[in-house]
């Protein structure tokens, strides 16, 4: 099987008697999401109200509570300019993965840039942290058919995993084709790196998401436990994923917004807390790298 010209394989479903889910954090601001993109230059960023610190306390005191230890993909910018928030979630335990510097979109940027803006952002988190990361997850799921070459970028830098394929069609992001399950890539260098989509169930011959943003937001509860359960049960583990702004009803209000990127930043935001308790309390969660060795260890063949 091939992804944008890359040969590697699919690998398939876990045989586990019982399945461990992925919980993902996209740590970031609440204003450099796609809808407020073209709203907010760098430069002004730092002049910006911040939400990043409260809500991803509150998030990680959820986690602690419940002991599920999550994989937080940090912005480079964030964890520049909050070194102390990112060195409390790793030292609780949690997996610190790359989520760019300043959030560009990886199919509007050339090798060299996304090579530059990935260093900046490793050094970041090297610097809070004293680690490197192991794992990276491109802004608004921006790697696709027309950037196979960030694949490879990725495994020279030294990361083992990315997740930031979205197998599905939208308006923003999307690889529809793309590998719906984890996927071992091979490159003519002998180096290596495993993709970890995000999560869809097939309906209708539609890849339908459901685990993660403004789908598990929006969506009533029992029809994502459903659905995550259906997966389970049939041996995949689901790669949910969040942002810290979406536990935060009080977000600073942006007018001029049309009524889609109203639904899609302000949503729900009053009741996602709830729906996350209910979540940890149904369904066993681990690490994206957790996650993997596990994989290896119980998969027949698996290398």
């Amino acid at each position: 099987m091939t992804i944008g010209g890359v040969t590697g394989q699919d690998l398939g479903r876990l045989t586990l008697n019982s399945v461990k889910n992925i919980f993902s954090v996209d740590l970031e601001e609440w204003y450099v999401v796609e809808a407020l993109a073209s709203r907010y230059a760098r430069d002004d960023w730092a002049s910006l109200p911040s939400a990043v610190v409260r809500n991803s306390l509150k998030l990680l005191e959820l986690l602690n509570r419940h002991n599920v230890k999550a994989t937080w993909f940090v912005l480079g910018w964030c964890a520049d300019r909050f070194p102390d928030l990112i060195q409390e979630i790793f030292a609780s335990g949690h997996e610190i993965g790359c989520h760019s510097f300043y959030h560009r979109r990886v199919d509007l940027m050339g090798p060299n840039l996304f090579k530059k803006d990935t260093e900046q952002s490793i050094n970041a988190i090297l610097k809070a942290t004293g680690v490197l990361p192991y794992g990276y997850r491109a802004p608004s799921w921006s790697i696709n058919a027309s950037t196979p070459w960030a694949f490879e970028i990725l495994a020279e830098m030294g990361f083992l995993y990315d997740s930031s394929v979205f197998p599905i069609k939208h308006d923003i992001y999307g690889w529809p084709d793309g590998p719906r399950h984890l996927f071992k890539m091979e490159f003519g260098n002998g180096r290596t790196l495993y993709e970890l989509p995000a999560t869809t169930y097939r309906a209708l011959g539609r890849n339908i998401p459901v685990a993660g943003g403004g789908y598990f937001r929006h969506s009533p509860y029992w029809y994502s436990r459903k659905v995550i359960r259906a997966l389970n049960d049939a041996g995949h583990p689901v790669v949910f994923y969040i942002h810290p702004w979406e536990i935060d009803p009080q977000l600073p209000r942006v007018d001029g917004l049309s009524a889609i990127q109203k639904f899609r930043t302000y949503g729900s935001t009053d009741i996602l807390r709830i729906k996350i308790e209910r979540l940890l309390e149904d369904f066993s969660f681990t690490t994206a790298s957790n996650h993997m060795q596990l994989f290896k260890k119980r998969r027949i063949g698996f290398e």
